[in-house]
């Protein structure tokens, strides 16, 4: 073992001389690492090296490294750091993970790593602890192999938890790290993870009608696979599920045509549905995204050829479906508990004013980590963004007050047992489509709806995303949750006046953080107004 403050160079420059630096410039952000596969092998390799000082930068808690590209075409590829508690890596490692990665030769690296041991005062005597697991890429087990290098030239206790969703993963971080404790959050395994979700779920459902079939559009991903080992835990009768789109080893399958990402922004069926004798009319239907970390939920009112028979029930619909279940169930419980919801710019503006009258509602810029620490301001704060990514989270003062609870009525205690129950279905460290599934399915078993009950909380506003190839996308810049435009100069005001002439119209501009694209959004009280001003807007991008 090295010497407190001593890093292992030798072992690390042997081991870096196998995984060259590409000439890329590489930037963490809230999907951690994302670009092309064949860019990425000296950046997993560092990955490896940077998640064993986090670790031990955590006292030997396990982080974990997981490599996907989520809802990104097949030849793209990523990696992105778990902390601790099941979240997001902290910001502050952020600018950490872009330097060590960028660092230019084996010297600029040491000096990084060297210079992260002692500002965050790493005991490099604590040992490392990190498990890690990736998406069905076929680019995923040769950067896992890298990342495995740098974990060797550290010397950390590597775990692997072999083919998983992210949101499995993050499950297994949280699940190590509370073993054994007052907080234990489940048995840390593939198998705690489904006995976790299905026990909840069963106990969530009983004495209820059994659900009609969900088709479930697994975006030829891991999804599939997740949902397989679901089904061994929940009997069909209670769960009954019809899996497509599963093929997790077709070259090219994956995300293509299909996938949560594909049906949220095209508005339509997966391509092939219109074949498919599942897809009927009133049938609940829903897709998850490549690493099953988002899903949107659909249904057909007629024929799939005819666009208007097409109905969408993505993030704002699950948001409402929540809110409105989880305040009455406080109300009649009689806890002391706020609830609130979080939403970003891109949320329907009727999914607002709906949300509005039920609960507060905070707005924060796009991506999963802002949305997840404002909920953390609330005991009981939902959060979901448009694309189907979202959870709820239970404070500690939430679950300590269900579990004090002294119920006067029956009412009361089954509202309080219902609480538990669903705080027990939800996963608490990120958003999971498998787990937010079984949410909506416990909400509209209770309720008694169907999709066509669902979709009438609220008539949705007319709206249209756009993905527009620019020269540079760090150009534009953004203000108010990324509602409105600093830069480029004078843009916003030119947008503003375009929606000024559309009754109700709301549009707005901001790069991706996960593509190099600028995404355009625009809202309306006609679809005609909206068709016409994504076109204007788009065409003012276009130019800039």
């Amino acid at each position: 073992m090295p010497p407190v403050h001593a890093l292992p160079v030798e072992a690390i420059v042997r081991a870096l001389a196998a995984h060259p630096k590409s000439a890329a410039h590489i930037v963490y952000g809230t999907a951690g690492f994302r670009t092309k596969a064949a860019l990425l092998d000296s950046t997993c390799f560092r990955i490896g090296l940077i998640g064993a000082l986090r670790s031990k930068a955590l006292d030997g808690k396990v982080v974990g490294l997981m490599v996907t590209a989520s809802h990104n075409p097949e030849p793209d590829n990523g990696v992105k750091i778990v902390d601790a508690r099941g979240e997001m890596l902290d910001a502050a490692w952020e600018p950490v993970c872009t330097r060590i990665a960028n660092a230019a030769t084996a010297e600029e690296l040491v000096q990084e790593l060297q210079h992260v041991v002692d500002a965050f005062q790493i005991d490099l005597s604590v040992p490392a602890r990190v498990v890690y697991a990736w998406d069905t890429r076929p680019s995923s087990p040769s950067l896992v192999r890298a990342i495995v290098d740098g974990m060797d030239a550290i010397g950390a206790e590597k775990m692997d938890g072999g083919l998983l969703t992210t949101p499995q993963l993050h499950y297994l971080v949280f699940a190590y790290n509370t073993a054994g404790t007052p907080d234990a959050y489940g048995e840390p395994t593939e198998e705690g993870y489904y006995h976790k979700l299905g026990d909840a779920y069963l106990s969530a459902t009983q004495n209820k009608p059994a659900p009609v079939t969900l088709v479930v559009d697994c975006a030829n991903g891991v999804g599939a696979k997740s949902l397989q080992g679901l089904e061994k835990v929940v009997p069909h009768d209670r769960l009954p599920l019809q899996l497509l789109r599963t093929e997790m080893k077709a070259p090219g399958a994956l995300n293509n045509g299909c996938g949560a990402d594909f049906v949220k922004t095209n508005q339509k069926l997966p391509a092939g549905y219109d074949q498919e004798s599942h897809v009927q009319q009133n049938t609940l239907l829903c897709s998850f995204d490549g690493d099953a970390d988002r899903i949107v939920f659909y249904y057909l009112t007629g024929p799939p050829e005819k666009s208007e028979n097409f109905h969408l029930l993505d993030g704002d619909r699950i948001a409402a479906l929540a809110a409105d279940y989880l305040s009455e169930l406080v109300e009649q419980s009689g806890l002391d508990v706020q609830l609130g919801c979080v939403q970003t710019a891109y949320a329907n503006g009727s999914s607002t004013l709906y949300l509005e009258k039920r609960v507060p509602v905070a707005f924060t810029p796009t991506g999963v980590k802002h949305l997840h620490h404002e909920a953390e301001k609330y005991d009981i704060g939902i959060y979901f963004e448009a694309n189907g990514h979202g959870t709820v989270l239970f404070s500690k003062r939430a679950m300590q007050a269900i579990r004090d609870a002294k119920p006067s009525t029956p009412a009361a205690h089954a509202a309080v047992q219902q609480l538990a129950g669903l705080a027990a279905v939800i996963n608490q460290t990120v958003g999971d489509a498998v787990s937010d599934m079984l949410m909506v399915l416990v909400i509209l078993a209770a309720r008694q709806w169907g999709p066509v009950e669902w979709d009438a909380l609220y008539t949705d506003l007319p709206n249209r995303l756009c993905k527009v190839q620019v020269s540079d996308r760090t150009q534009f810049k953004t203000t108010d949750a990324e509602r409105r435009l600093t830069s480029p100069a004078g843009m916003q005001a030119q947008i503003d006046a375009l929606v000024a002439q559309y009754p109700l119209g709301r549009s707005f501009v901001r790069p991706s953080g996960t593509e190099d694209v600028v995404r355009v959004y625009a809202e309306a009280a006609k679809a005609e107004d909206v068709a016409a001003l994504a076109k204007q807007v788009t065409a003012l991008v276009e130019t800039a």
